[in-house]
């Protein structure tokens, strides 16, 4: 230890002589005075070179004396035991009737190896050849010939001393450094253990991911092949699962997916494979399968666990699986033909009505090969120009008048006919096309409304439905605002059909969305009213123009007491936020006087018509408009069967 002069304190030396006057000469010279310091200086600068400057500050020493080297041993290690260890011990070579010095400096260094020693000698004793034979050539040991003088006894000191606290000082920093090389070490490892998990499991869920999964898969493989035991694949996609992203945001759809995972892992053994290997799509190994309909069973199970509901937001949330199974060999003879049909029987069970679980046959496969078609010909579609709108009117409930109509974009392939947005819209929100297939969408709907009035045609007001994902995606009124430049359109023209989901999912974002486009003066009607989750503070501060009631509270509006509960229950709220109400999915008569009845203002449907091509929509509105006076037609059903002699 160091004082605030530089001095150094606590060095510790052990005197080991049989003569308590020697001991006595031993104390006077190491407490030294000041001058004898300086003498002590200039004979150091002399033996190592140093300037002759500023006298240098020797040790303050703490000395002990011992008689016989039983007792020297003994301090020695008492020192060492109390972390106070000797620097350095001055022995006397003889020493009777105990150990001789040689003897005790053995025993010395057995209890501290570190200790550094000066041999006290007369020229009688031992010579060189003695001492080295029996300590050998140690760089630990000085020896002094007696008589000596006190600068001899104070140069050893000083020198010695030095030395061993030079070691001490190297020993630790080597400490040190091998502590950090140590922790440096195990962080690395660590990071090298995390960064091959990561390259092997999802980050979300801790699952294998595919990488893992292809491994897994090669030694099932190797197993069947040896031992002749068959495994099973079971490729599990989540039903709906975007609808969960597009109405809570992917925080919750994440907190789903953990639970998704950590419920099929409970479902299958500690052998058996669950792996991650897509957005919502998982896959289960079972190896090795027993019976078929075992096998059918786990999906059957993984079903009905996820059946159970989840909590997201606050809202019990209900999901359901499209299950895919293939069996290796019988259905394919590697990994990845094993999994592709099991892929095939996934998108099976989807065209079979979803929430079911599908064995692979091999018609199968031209299923999913169809699919794989669409996609690659769905990207070319727009660029193709192959879609086209449709328009189905949207009728006034008590005139009768058309005021509006819904665009609904129409696929007319050159060899499939014309497809439906229910076979194509879903295919292209997973591939990512919906955004500029919607974008098409309104800037086609705001060209042909506008179309149409500079042809003469009464003003109509076109309604495009936004899909969720292009509503969130922050880019709307730019969209809209490039639509309505591009066609030279009138804002109150357009009307803007968001699902009550997308409105919901981040109200706030979305008022100021919403109160954007009122500024600019378009419409906004909030869609399938009723299936989704809605607060009613929200609702009220949305600048919102209409509420469209879902299509299936209308399907049964005469024949539930619920539905037509509900029907009436909504018209009745919106009417109070002093919004306007639509119908859709209007098929019969009855249907029509019900909504009438209870104060709907618009319905859309077959019951008036079905969805028509830009030339046949024309047609309809301008027949429809030279038709007699609508003030005189009460009675509806004279009102569809004028509108059916139309078609």
């Amino acid at each position: 230890m160091k004082t605030d002069d530089g001095r150094i304190e606590n060095v510790r030396i052990l005197i080991t002589d049989d003569n308590t006057a020697i001991h006595e000469d031993f104390r006077r010279i190491l407490t030294a005075s000041t001058q004898d310091d300086a003498s002590l200086s200039e004979a150091e600068n002399l033996l190592f070179g140093d300037p002759a400057a500023t006298p240098a500050h020797h040790p303050a020493y703490a000395i002990d004396f011992a008689l016989q080297g039983q007792q020297a041993v003994q301090w020695v290690k008492r020192a060492r035991a109390d972390g106070r260890p000797y620097a350095l011990a001055f022995v006397d070579m003889r020493m009777p009737p105990g150990w001789d010095g040689l003897e005790t400096i053995e025993h010395l260094w057995k209890e501290d190896p570190d200790v550094q020693i000066v041999i006290c000698s007369a020229h009688s004793d031992y010579d060189w050849r003695d001492i080295f034979e029996r300590l050998g050539h140690s760089d630990k040991l000085l020896i002094l010939k007696k008589p000596f003088e006190p600068i001899e006894v104070l140069q050893c000191a000083s020198a010695l001393s030095r030395k061993w606290q030079h070691e001490r000082a190297l020993e630790a920093h080597v400490e040190s450094l091998e502590q950090v090389i140590t922790a440096r070490t195990e962080k690395l490892e660590a990071a090298n253990l995390q960064l091959r998990h990561l390259a092997t499991h999802d980050a979300l869920t801790g699952l294998p991911n595919r990488v893992l999964l292809d491994d897994r898969l090669a030694q099932a493989i190797a197993h069947a092949d040896r031992d002749s035991q068959p495994f099973a694949v079971l490729m599990l996609d989540l039903d709906r699962f975007k609808l969960i992203n597009d109405s809570f945001g992917h925080r919750s759809g994440d907190m789903v997916l953990n639970e998704v995972a950590r419920r099929l892992q409970g479902l299958v053994r500690s052998i058996d494979t669950v792996a991650r290997v897509g957005g919502d799509e998982f896959v289960l190994v079972v190896s090795p399968a027993a019976a078929r309909a075992d096998v059918e069973e786990i999906g059957e199970r993984a079903n009905e666990i996820l059946s159970a509901p989840f909590q997201v937001e606050g809202v019990d949330f209900r999901i359901s699986s499209s299950i895919g199974i293939a069996f290796y060999p019988t259905d394919g003879g590697s990994a990845e033909s094993v999994l592709a049909h099991a892929d095939a029987a996934m998108y099976c069970a989807k065209e079979r009505g979803r929430n079911n679980c599908q064995c692979f046959s091999p018609g199968m496969k031209s299923v999913a090969l169809e699919r794989v078609s669409l996609e690659s010909e769905l990207h070319q579609a727009l660029k193709l120009e192959q879609f086209e709108l449709f328009y189905q009117p949207k009728v006034d409930t008590a005139s009768g008048d058309i005021h509006s109509a819904e665009a609904l974009i129409r696929w007319r392939h050159p060899q499939r006919g014309l497809i439906q947005p229910a076979k194509f819209i879903p295919l292209a929100e997973e591939c990512g096309l919906i955004h500029e297939i919607g974008a098409w969408v309104l800037g086609e709907a705001c060209r042909q409304c506008a179309v149409w009035q500079r042809a003469g045609q009464p003003p109509l007001r076109v309604a495009v439905n936004v899909a969720a994902s292009q509503f969130r995606r922050g880019d709307l009124l730019e969209v809209v605002r490039g639509a309505l430049q591009k066609s030279q359109l009138d804002p109150r023209f357009l009307e803007i059909e968001l699902t009550e989901s997308a409105v919901m999912t981040n109200p706030e974002d979305s008022a100021a969305v919403l109160e954007q486009l009122s500024r600019m003066g378009v419409l906004v009607s909030v869609d399938d009213f009723g299936t989704g989750y809605s607060s009613m503070s929200y609702l009220r501060r949305f600048p919102i123009d209409k509420l469209k009631i879902d299509r299936s509270f209308i399907a049964e509006l005469t024949t539930r007491a619920d539905d037509a509960s509900i029907v009436q229950a909504i018209v009745s709220l919106a009417h109070g936020l002093r919004l306007k109400v639509v119908a859709e999915g209007v098929e019969t008569l009855e249907q029509l006087k019900f909504l009438q009845s209870v104060g709907c203002d618009q319905y859309q449907g077959y019951h008036f018509s079905e969805p028509l091509p830009a030339a046949e929509f024309a047609e309809l509105v301008t027949r429809w408009q030279k038709a007699e006076d609508r003030s005189s037609l009460d009675d509806f059903s004279r009102t569809h069967s004028k509108l059916s002699a139309y078609r």
